[in-house]
């Protein structure tokens, strides 16, 4: 070991101090100030304080409300961060009264219909404005070119209606100190399907978008085959007069959100008129050449995400937040936390390194009473969303700086151990949660869904044909908590490890329908993280920059930020370390890695590992190098795929389509952007020399984005 390598014995992870960085996002997003911008948080602990404070207020009497106020705060000050609404709304409602604390919805069914659709535009507005993200399906829309017989016309389809909400949104000032965030899904037999693949090639178009196919195990059967695919769209019953239902080559049968207006079968089945076939290779090669440019669209994995919700009795997923973690049913709502995983790291850098499981057993089952108890004050702005949210009282419990806290521990990132690690933490958060969703319902009361009759139906037995063998018949009657607890695809194999626990779900309910998600984290990572890892993710570098948006300035501002694992090593260890060096006297540990240095198989398998125990979805993006072969970047997807994974999303970065919100120094340096003046001249600079333009300093990647996309001068 060299000289400089002291070994750090006894380390306090608590004691790394704050970065610059990280203090001045939490002042500008979480810090609650007066309307005239005085502080009213003097400094992080007292957000705490205000965030304990507010959510144990809830609770019945003054004795308990003490009670969990101590309880909460401990939890706080031990790495359980909540998502940014509660932690900036909660307690606020002096100051901003017309916000919420829940990050993320879905928007009810877009029916189709000119009213349907604006309908949708102006709750949209409402729920952006209250602060919260919002996902909607547009392929519920009928085709371009498809006669519209009540306007005596051809309706220009799905995507046209998409510009009039990224219009909105972008006009719509979100609550809390943010823009709007929205997700666009879309079903991969749409007749317009291809069209939605390619729509964001155009610059500044959808940009208040990300945007998602919903793949079928259908269409990668057929991939996989090198079949044709079948694009399709329901038939009315008039329409259906017209059609031979029975010829499989012009009528097929799918899963479809809406069903009513359409004809359908016994077993939920709509018929789809065919409107063309193409290859599904054809098709594959676009998605992927799209997702290789331009990083979208996203591949939500559709089919799996059903197959494992654990509410399937009574939801047809078809849309998620704008993360992608959550998926939800129409109007439906979703509160979030993380717990940030290097807070419970004991003699980090060291031999004796390791995970104090107690405490994050204890944390977990704390904060989960605290995210449960946010359902009380959630301030959603629709009632059909407070409905949603108060019937399930479903959350979404995940962790923080994974990555942070494997360079802690001597782990590399993807390696063998890391993946044993990763399954621990979250069968660890889901069992420790489902044993307080026992408690807290024989306390409070199960959520109101559990204790609902449902009638039996066809389509319930062909999802769960164990329920006829256990004497089930359509017309019977059975409980809702039963229906959760015992056939539930993801309860069965919790009930593999806790049987008796299920057992007991099953006849007494649960407090909540979902207890875990694993989100991006990205500003409460940097803020109240330090900087620790996003989510599930490995840090993106260990020196690099992030564009955030200022109010007021006319493009984003480029921040310079260390990883928290950096900061712990220079601080413990040795405060000469530098990203990169090959000097011994300053060059970290081989297992120091940063997110492109991991494989995308590696990416895929922590996803893996992670989401056998996560009910809801991950948020997980495999960033590959800007030279990565095009061939074996393919590969990722059909892995993904075959991994039983319920999305996955990539980034490489191409400057010629954006930068992204993280960036790295050398990736700027090596990129040349060039600006035509009014006069014709040519000027050429490189991403990270700064430019004074309109009477403010830009980096010239930053001011490049802002003038291609169009959104110079509208922060």
């Amino acid at each position: 070991m060299s000289s400089v390598r002291v070994q750090a014995i006894g380390t306090d992870i608590q004691a790394v101090p704050f970065q610059e960085a990280s203090l001045d996002i939490w002042d500008k997003k979480y810090r609650l100030k007066s309307r005239i911008g005085e502080c009213i948080d003097s400094n992080i602990d007292d957000t705490y304080k205000r965030v304990a404070l507010a959510i144990s207020r809830v609770e019945k009497t003054g004795e308990l409300r003490e009670k969990w106020y101590e309880s909460f705060l401990w939890a706080l000050r031990r790495g359980a961060i909540p998502a940014g609404r509660i932690t900036s709304n909660a307690g606020a409602r002096e100051h901003k009264p017309a916000t919420s604390t829940i990050n993320c919805t879905v928007s009810g069914t877009i029916m189709d219909s000119m009213n349907g659709i604006l309908d949708k535009v102006h709750e949209a507005g409402l729920t952006l404005k209250a602060g919260c993200g919002i996902g909607y399906e547009f392929s519920t829309l009928r085709p371009k070119g498809a006669y519209v017989s009540g306007a005596g016309a051809y309706t220009s389809g799905p995507l046209s209606f998409m510009d009039i909400y990224d219009k909105m949104c972008f006009t719509v000032s979100s609550a809390g100190g943010r823009r709007g965030a929205q997700m666009a899904t879309f079903e991969i037999g749409h007749p317009d399907a291809m069209e939605f693949i390619r729509a964001k090639r155009e610059d500044g178009r959808l940009r208040q978008f990300n945007c998602s196919l919903l793949i079928t195990d259908e269409f990668m059967q057929a991939v996989a085959a090198n079949k044709d695919w079948a694009l399709a769209f329901p038939i009315t019953p008039e329409e259906a007069t017209e059609l031979d239902i029975d010829d499989p080559e012009k009528v097929i049968w799918r899963e479809w959100p809406l069903v009513d207006d359409y004809v359908k079968r016994e077993d939920g089945l709509v018929a789809c008129k065919v409107y063309k076939k193409v290859p599904a290779r054809r098709m594959w090669d676009m998605i992927m050449s799209s997702t290789y440019d331009f990083a979208e669209p996203g591949f939500i994995l559709i089919d799996r995400i059903n197959e494992m919700n654990n509410n399937w009795f009574c939801e047809n997923i078809r849309a998620t937040n704008p993360c992608g973690e959550q998926p939800l049913p129409p109007y439906g709502a979703c509160l979030l936390g993380s717990i940030n995983l290097t807070r419970f790291v004991e003699r980090p850098f060291t031999k004796a390194a390791e995970f104090n499981w107690d405490e994050y057993k204890k944390t977990i089952k704390i904060f989960t009473r605290l995210l449960d108890n946010v359902v009380e004050i959630n301030g959603l702005p629709l009632g059909k969303q407070r409905d949603e949210i108060e019937r399930k009282r479903r959350h979404g419990m995940g962790f923080l700086g994974l990555g942070s806290t494997l360079a802690l521990l001597g782990m590399k990132y993807g390696s063998a151990g890391s993946l044993e690690f990763t399954e621990k933490i979250a069968r660890d958060m889901a069992i420790a949660g489902w044993q307080e969703s026992l408690e807290l319902a024989r306390e409070k009361g199960p959520a109101p869904v559990m204790m609902e009759e449902f009638r039996v139906t066809a389509e319930m037995l062909r999802k769960r044909p164990e329920m006829a063998t256990d004497g089930y018949r359509i017309g019977d009657s059975i409980c809702g908590s039963e229906l959760h607890a015992k056939y539930s695809r993801y309860m069965q194999q919790i009930a593999e490890l806790e049987p008796e626990l299920i057992a007991t779900l099953a006849e007494e309910g649960g407090r909540f329908t979902h207890h875990t998600s694993i989100a991006p984290t990205g500003t409460i990572s940097l803020s109240l993280a330090n900087n620790a890892s996003n989510g599930i993710e490995p840090s993106f570098a260990h020196h690099y920059s992030r564009n955030v948006i200022r109010e007021g300035k006319k493009t984003k501002e480029k921040v310079e930020v260390f990883s928290y694992e950096l900061l712990a090593y220079r601080h413990f260890v040795n405060q000469d370390a530098m990203p990169g060096s090959d000097d011994e006297r300053t060059k970290l540990p081989n297992h120091f890695v940063a997110a492109d240095e991991i494989t995308p198989t590696e990416h895929v398998d922590i996803q893996a590992a992670a989401q056998k125990w996560v009910d809801s979805s991950i948020s997980k993006t495999a960033n590959v190098p800007t030279d990565y072969p095009y061939e074996d970047f393919k590969n990722i997807y059909t892995y993904a795929h075959s991994k039983g994974l319920k999305g996955c999303t990539t980034f490489r970065f191409n400057p010629e389509v954006f930068q992204g919100v993280l960036v790295k120094e050398e990736d700027l340096a090596n990129t040349t952007y060039r600006f035509v003046l009014d006069d014709g001249e040519v000027v050429e600079v490189k991403g990270n020399e700064e430019i004074e333009y309109d009477g403010e300093i830009h980096t010239a990647a930053n001011l490049y984005d802002a003038l291609k996309e169009g959104y110079y001068g509208k922060f």
